[in-house]
């Protein structure tokens, strides 16, 4: 490790010194000018030791000669600009960079900054071509086409530590599934399925190139392998100095102006292979049977998605489909409980009493806010309590219970699928500890201070406490405000239900038009839709300011490393979406109705709106309500952003690419003008996942559809997000990722989270405990336990008791006593108005159901998890096997070049040497 940490920290220009003996000179100069010619910049290709010409000695794209040997020389008409190589045919693209050459103010800076790090990439043996604008489709903009050598591949290989294939491997592999057969309809040819053979696979080092299976240099290392080697390169590569800072890094370069793209290419168009035969033409396989919504049904080619865009990418889309998966069990369970409502609908005892003309019909309700609105009679909400039994029913108890149970297996049988992916993608001995060593280069940059690291004994960039404590000062109480921020605009969206409920009563009382559907609209339902509406335009509303805000606040604490600057953000970022979208579902599901008070003492809000209530049938169905609007808007406005607005961005260029011939239309232009996939793509793609995941779990006792929804979501989402990646995207830089990282703790957090939430809202939200109380301990009748049951949780209030801010203008019937929805003494009783022993059963019922309801899906849970081991038996076997195998050629490797040694000479030592890794190969088959 001190080892790959050392190389890790040496400059480009130290590291390409070493391999300069072994880089030839490949390209010439030879200039021609015209008078008066305007000089864009050089058409060159150059390796280390080449002279970049001044501003004044730069060549036109168009009168520059390559000298290349006399059987190479290409006729430039004859070649296809859609080709992935240089001019010469051979060399491959790695990396493009773009600019354009505005003259203004800033021009000479941007030109001296391009000069010198394009020879500094050169430097670091990096070979570039200049495509002239003159040669490019719009006349603006200028192209840097960068190509790795072999050289420089293999000794950034050694310092990203890149497993390369050194036998194929010759473990059996599984033994045939049964059901293979009647899944074969959902089965992807083997070939997308598995494009390449599995290897055992070692650490590159430039010693050992013999030991690896390298048949042809220009193909060993794979086009994400390459672009990821190229882009370790393009972040740290210097530019000069401005300020008396050293400046570095393509990011910079792009921020200010001097490039304005810098991506890898894809290998070809999406709709047809390219023409070049030695190109794969994996992405139009990968738009072929991945890509397009008619494929929605067939499994996912995960081992091309990563060859093509690398393990970080490729592990998303395996959790996605894993999740996707899982998600079809809670889906048809969700529906057989929301089925049983439905079915039971016409049997549920109180939404019978509430239509009863003769019971709901007789109940007259008091007021549900102050002066303006009336008495209404029970049975008016006879349809709302109808559809509250769809989601209030036993069958709600069951599925809470089995939902904490499901995230348990969906999370231990995901650590499962993810352990067999390490090892098929190489990823077992993949340490985060060899990316900490990997300094972000924003922070060599920011830090000018340097201390020894206590690792490798080098000297390198820190940031001093005190700055760190003042950055995080500045960074919390930012956080902080925006989440007082959610909290003051949920607050303003509950000002807004307290303030609008009373217009809407007297609205429907005196428009005839809505007197048809006044028993469904109720002015609590028109409430809470038009609520949850305004909700969901504030959410979306404050997630557009604080992603930027997020974003800015993470680089002002300068994090270390790429994978701290990840963790900061996903949890500033989950944080403020957590408080965002769930905000205004705990308020339903814990909040609302809960402190409303009695008629004459009623609770204000501000001393001045009085607390919402809920219905007579209970707060479930406003919960349900709010969570469909919030959780279903999300995802097709998610939808809409992600793949509509991409689309409409690349019309025009995709238009161009379909209708201009391709001498005219390159393939380094087709991909400039597609959209970016930044750094922080898969982010928003995790949050997005992560986010639906809570709707699903934390409130998915008042929603049983909610998985349902979830499942059609994700089936699409999965074909959306690789639609957009393949065809609206430019290639990403591939990198690796052997977990879903900080993901896993989240979710982990929020399954248990989700059991707490669960119990309450069968507890305090649904009318489920008191109905069991009732039927248990209150009931009068053998015949029909449940008859009664609404008369029983009505108290009764005497209207002239009705203070003057209470009391309605009107009381046309002259109605004497009015209803309400508590466990209270009449006014005849001594201890009137206060709560009733019923009141206190209940609560008990409720806080002894949440303890029992908790510690049983918890003990289950723990004991599901300690029952499924994290890595099959089967992969823990091959580990070993292909460990135990990698070391034994290692060793005989090492053990061929010592009797070399030997035969040569230097025999005393040689011999020891010997003797020791004999020594240790027998040591490794013991083991």
């Amino acid at each position: 490790m001190s080892r790959l940490g050392r190389r890790a920290n040496e400059t480009l220009i130290e590291m390409a010194l070493s391999a300069d003996d072994d880089i030839a000179i490949l390209t010439k100069f030879k200039p021609s000018h015209s008078e008066g010619e305007e000089c864009n910049g050089p058409e060159t290709i150059s390796t280390a030791g080449s002279e970049i010409p001044s501003s004044s000695e730069g060549l036109n794209s168009t009168e520059t000669t390559l000298l290349i040997p006399e059987h190479q020389v290409i006729d430039k008409r004859h070649q296809s600009k859609d080709s992935i190589f240089f001019r010469d045919g051979v060399r491959r693209i790695d990396f493009v960079l773009s600019y354009v050459d505005d003259l203004n103010k800033e021009w000479e800076k941007k030109l001296e900054r391009r000069k010198e790090f394009e020879s500094n990439l050169q430097k670091a043996g990096l070979e570039l071509e200049t495509e002239d604008k003159k040669e490019s489709e719009d006349g603006k903009i200028f192209f840097v086409k960068i190509h790795a050598p072999w050289e420089v591949l293999i000794t950034y290989a050694e310092v990203l530590n890149i497993k390369v294939p050194i036998r194929e491997n010759d473990i059996p592999p599984m033994v045939e599934n049964p059901l293979d057969c009647v899944l074969f309809p959902l089965r992807l040819p083997e070939k997308v399925m598995h494009p390449e053979p599995d290897y055992f696979t070692a650490p590159f080092s430039k010693d050992k190139q013999e030991l690896y299976l390298i048949n042809d240099e220009s193909t060993f290392f794979s086009p994400s392998m390459r672009n990821r080697i190229v882009n370790y390169i393009l972040t740290r590569c210097p530019y000069g100095t401005e300020e008396g800072k050293k400046k570095f890094g393509i990011k910079r370069l792009l921020n200010n102006g001097t490039y304005t793209a810098a991506y890898p290419l894809h290998d070809c168009q999406y709709w047809k292979k390219a023409s070049d035969p030695n190109c794969d033409s994996e992405r139009y396989t990968l738009y072929m049977e991945w890509a397009r919504f008619l494929r929605f049904y067939k499994e996912q080619p995960l081992d091309l998605i990563r060859k093509y865009y690398g393990e970080k990418i490729g592990i998303y889309f395996a959790w996605l489909g894993f999740y996707t998966e899982m998600l079809f069990l809670a889906a048809v369970v969700g529906l057989i409980c929301f089925l049983y409502g439905l079915f039971t609908m016409d049997e549920n005892m109180s939404s019978k009493e509430i239509c009863d003309p003769a019971i709901g019909g007789e109940i007259i309700m008091c007021p549900l806010c102050d002066r303006d609105c009336e008495y209404w009679r029970l049975n008016t909400t006879c349809e709302s309590s109808q559809y509250s039994h769809l989601f209030d029913n036993v069958a709600t108890l069951f599925f809470a219970i089995f939902m904490g149970i499901w995230v348990t297996l969906f999370l231990e049988f995901w650590k499962r699928r993810q352990a067999r992916l390490k090892y098929e993608w190489d990823l077992v001995d993949f340490e985060e500890e060899q990316q900490q060593l990997q300094l972000r280069p924003e922070y060599e940059a920011k830090c000018t201070q340097k201390k020894k690291n206590p690792v490798t004994q080098e000297m390198e960039p820190y940031l001093p406490l005190t700055s760190q404590a003042v950055r995080f000062c500045i960074s919390g109480a930012t956080v902080l405000f925006w989440v007082s921020l959610i909290i003051a605009s949920m607050i303003a969206v509950i000002v807004y239900r307290l303030a609008v409920y009373a217009a809407f009563a007297s609205l429907m009382e005196n428009t005839q038009t809505l007197q048809p559907i006044s028993g469904l609209l109720t002015p609590q339902l028109a409430t809470s839709v038009t609520a949850s509406c305004l909700n969901f335009v504030i959410i979306m509303v404050l997630n557009f300011f604080y992603e930027r805000i997020a974003i800015w606040i993470t680089d002002m604490e300068i994090p270390r490393t790429h994978m701290e600057y990840e963790n900061r953000l996903t949890m500033k970022m989950f944080l403020f979406q957590f408080v965002n979208y769930y905000s205004s579902c705990f308020y339903v599901a814990f909040f609302k109705g809960k402190f409303v008070g009695y008629p004459g003492a009623y609770t204000y809000m501000f001393n001045r709106w009085r607390n919402e209530e809920c219905d007579p049938a209970g707060c479930l169905i406003e919960l349900t309500t709010q969570l469909t609007i919030v959780m279903a808007g999300k995802q097709i406005w998610g939808n809409i952003q992600e793949a509509i607005v991409p689309w409409i961005c690349n019309w025009w260029g995709r238009r161009k690419a379909r209708n201009n011939p391709e001498n005219l239309y390159s393939r380094w232009e087709q991909d400039h003008d597609l959209q970016t996939f930044g750094a922080l793509g898969l982010f928003y793609e995790y949050l997005e996942m992560v986010i639906q995941f809570g709707f699903i779990t934390l409130f998915v006792a008042s929603f049983p559809l909610a998985p349902l929804l979830a499942l059609m979501n994700n089936i699409l989402e999965i074909r959306v997000d690789s639609w957009k990646l393949t065809t609206q995207f430019r290639r990403p830089v591939a990198a690796k990722a052997h977990s879903i990282g900080v993901w896993q703790e989240i979710l982990n957090g929020m399954a248990i989270l989700s059991v707490v939430t669960n119990a309450f809202i069968v507890a305090f939200t649904s009318d489920m405990i008191p109905r069991l109380v009732y039927y248990y301990a209150y009931s009068e009748s053998e015949d029909s336990p449940m008859s009664g049951y609404i008369n029983n949780s009505l108290s009764v209030f005497q209207i002239s008791d009705f203070p003057l801010r209470n009391e309605p203008k009107e009381n046309p019937e002259n109605f004497v006593i009015c209803r309400y929805r508590d466990y209270r003494y009449p006014p005849d009783h001594e201890r009137k108005y206060l709560h009733t022993m019923q009141f206190w059963h209940i609560l008990a019922a409720k806080l002894a159901f949440i303890i029992i309801m908790e510690h049983v899906v918890f003990i289950v849970k723990f004991f599901v998890a300690w029952m499924i081991p994290d890595v099959p038996a089967d992969v823990k076997a091959k580990i070993k096997r292909e460990k135990y195998l990698t070391q034994k050629i290692l060793h005989e490797y090492e053990l061929e070049k010592l009797k070399e040694r030997l035969c040569q000479g230097d025999k005393r030592t040689t011999e020891k040497e010997f003797i020791a890794t004999e020594g240790r190969m027998e040591l490794s088959r013991a083991m």
